[in-house]
C-alpha cells in the first residue's frame, strides 16, 4: 500500500500538482441471508484499488485505478493532473484548503470477535433459529440477514500525512411479512429494512438476540393485518429511537452538509435551507434538541480516527439546545469561512472522489423516559420502525411512514394501529419537541444506504438517538 501511494504522489508532483493525496483501499464484504427456512445466498466480495486527487491551477482532478504496476499508477496520476488543468479553465475561484497538521498514524476498529473469524455454519445456524422463531401462522415471508465489512485504507498526502486505518463493521436483522385480505404488513428487528450495523465485531450480533426477538415481530406483523387504521388529525407524536435516528438523518444531517449549502451538491437529493447567515442565530429546534456530529462515538458507522483528507475525528455541535451552531465541513468549504475542517470527508471506495458525508449525527440524550412520555400524553401515537420517507430538495417539508403505531389515550397505549404517516416542516417539527429519552434508552443505529454525489456513492453513517416526543404534529393513515 505504501509503495503504491508514494508512486502516485511522486507522479502527480512530477506532472505539476501543487497538492496531491492518495488513498489505497482493500475492502471485503460478506453477507448471509436465510429466507423461509432456506439459505438464500452467501456472498463474499473483495475489491481493491487506489485513487489520486490533485490540485492544479486551483482546481481539482481525480483518477482511480486498479492497476498496481508503475506504468499504470503513473498514468492515473498524470490523468488526474490533466483533468485538474481542464477543470481550471472553467473554475469560478481557486480552491483553498484549510490547514491540517501532517500525521503518521494507525487505527483499527475495536472488536472483541472478528466477524470474519466466525464460521459460516455458525452464522447460518443462528439465522435458521431466528427464522424458526418467526414461523407463526399468517407470516408468509421470513428473512434473516447477517453482514460484515472490512475496509483497510492507507491515506497519504503531499503534505506529509501517512495514515493507515482498518474499519470493521458487523450487522444483521430480521423481517417478518404477513399477508391477508389484500393487506401486507412487515415488522423488522432491530432496525428497518432488515439491517442494523455498527463498527464492532460479532459481539453485536450476540447482543441482538435475533432468535429471541423473532416471534414477537412476527406476531405483531400478523396483528397489524387486522389492526385499525391510524387515527388522523393533529396530535402528540412519540418516535421510537430507530425512527428518531432516520428523522435526524434526513432533516438534520443532510441540511447541515456545507457543500449542499454552497451549491457544490445539488442534483442528487437537493440542496439545503440552512444559509450561512442563519449560523448562530436560527432557532432550529426547542431547548431539548442538541445534535452533534461525532466521529468518535463508539460503534458508530461514522466512527474513524481520520477522515479522507487526513483530518482527525472530532465532535462538532450542529444544534446546541435548539440553536443552529455548525455545519459538516471539508478543508475546502471550511476555508471559505476561514475555519478548520470538521473532518467529515469520506469516499465510498477507491474509485470515488471524497465528499462531505455525515459521520455520526446524534440526537444527544435528554432526561425523560419513554414511559414518562406516554404517561404525559393525553392523545397521540407512538410510532415504531421506519417504513417510508420523503423530503423535499431543501430538506424542509417531509413525510414519514412507520411500520407500526400505538394510539395513546390518557397516558396509556390503547390499541395497535396500522399504516401511520406523519408530516411537517423541519424547523416547526423540531421546535415542537418537548422531551428526549435519557442515556438508558439512547442507542446507536446504522444507516447503510445514504446516497450522495454523481457518480453516486452509498455511504455508511451512524445516528445515536432515543425516543422523543413532539406536539401538534399532522398524522394520518397511509
Amino acid at each position: 500500500m505504501r509503495d503504491i501511494a508514494e508512486r502516485l504522489l511522486d507522479a502527480a508532483h512530477a506532472a505539476g500538482a501543487t497538492y496531491a493525496d492518495a488513498r489505497v483501499v482493500e475492502r471485503t464484504t460478506q453477507s448471509v441471508t436465510v429466507k423461509n427456512g432456506q439459505v438464500n445466498n452467501v456472498i463474499q466480495f473483495e475489491d481493491a484499488g487506489s485513487g489520486v486527487r490533485v490540485l492544479v491551477d486551483g482546481a481539482w482532478g481525480f483518477c482511480g485505478t486498479q492497476r498496481t504496476d508503475a506504468d499504470g499508477l503513473e498514468t492515473a496520476a498524470r490523468l488526474a493532473v490533466r483533468i485538474a488543468r481542464a477543470s481550471a479553465r472553467t473554475s469560478v475561484a481557486p480552491v483553498r484548503l484549510a490547514p491540517v497538521p501532517s500525521v503518521t498514524a494507525t487505527y483499527t476498529t475495536p472488536v472483541i470477535t472478528d466477524p470474519f473469524a466466525v464460521s459460516l455454519d455458525r452464522k447460518i445456524q443462528l439465522l435458521l433459529a431466528a427464522d424458526a422463531a418467526m414461523d407463526v401462522p399468517g407470516v408468509t415471508t421470513r428473512i434473516g440477514a447477517l453482514g460484515a465489512v472490512r475496509h483497510r485504507q492507507l491515506f497519504a498526502s503531499s503534505e506529509g500525512s501517512r495514515i493507515e486505518q482498518t474499519i470493521i463493521e458487523t450487522g444483521g436483522g430480521l423481517d417478518a411479512t404477513a399477508t391477508g385480505d389484500g393487506e401486507v404488513q412487515t415488522r423488522s428487528f432491530p432496525n428497518s429494512f432488515g439491517r442494523q450495523q455498527l463498527t464492532a465485531g460479532w459481539e453485536v450480533i450476540e447482543e441482538m438476540d435475533l432468535a429471541g426477538n423473532g416471534r414477537e415481530i412476527a406476531e405483531e406483523a400478523v396483528a397489524l393485518l387486522e389492526a385499525d387504521l391510524c387515527p388522523a388529525g393533529r396530535m402528540t407524536v412519540i418516535l421510537d429511537a430507530t425512527q428518531a435516528a432516520l428523522q435526524v438523518h434526513e432533516s438534520c444531517g443532510h441540511p447541515t452538509e456545507l457543500d449542499r449549502v454552497l451549491g457544490f451538491e445539488a442534483a442528487y437529493a437537493g440542496t439545503s435551507f440552512l444559509m450561512p447567515e442563519m449560523l448562530g442565530s436560527f432557532r432550529y429546534g426547542s431547548e431539548h434538541v442538541t445534535i452533534s456530529a461525532d466521529a468518535t462515538s463508539p460503534r458508530g458507522l461514522g466512527t474513524f480516527a481520520y477522515d479522507d483528507e487526513g483530518v482527525a475525528a472530532q465532535r462538532t455541535l450542529l444544534i446546541d439546545q435548539g440553536l443552529f451552531t455548525g455545519y459538516l465541513t471539508s478543508r475546502e468549504t471550511a476555508a471559505q469561512f476561514d475555519a478548520l475542517s470538521g473532518g467529515t470527508v469520506r469516499a465510498e471506495s477507491w474509485n470515488r472522489l471524497p465528499l462531505i458525508r455525515m459521520t455520526n449525527i446524534n440526537l444527544e440524550p435528554g432526561q425523560s423516559t419513554l414511559e414518562e412520555m406516554i404517561a404525559g400524553t393525553e392523545h397521540g401515537v407512538y410510532l415504531q420502525t421506519n417504513r417510508s420517507w420523503s423530503i423535499d430538495d431543501r430538506r424542509l417539508n417531509f413525510q414519514f411512514g412507520t411500520q407500526a403505531g400505538w394510539e395513546i389515550r390518557d397516558g396509556r397505549r390503547v390499541r395497535l394501529v396500522r399504516n401511520p404517516l406523519y408530516s411537517g416542516s423541519t424547523p416547526e417539527f423540531w421546535n415542537s419537541c418537548d422531551a428526549v429519552g435519557g442515556p438508558a434508552e439512547w442507542r446507536m443505529y446504522g444507516v447503510i444506504n445514504c446516497g450522495k454525489g454523481q457518480p453516486g456513492q452509498v455511504m455508511h453513517v451512524g445516528h445515536g438517538a432515543a425516543p422523543c416526543r413532539f406536539q401538534n404534529v399532522a398524522v394520518r393513515p397511509a
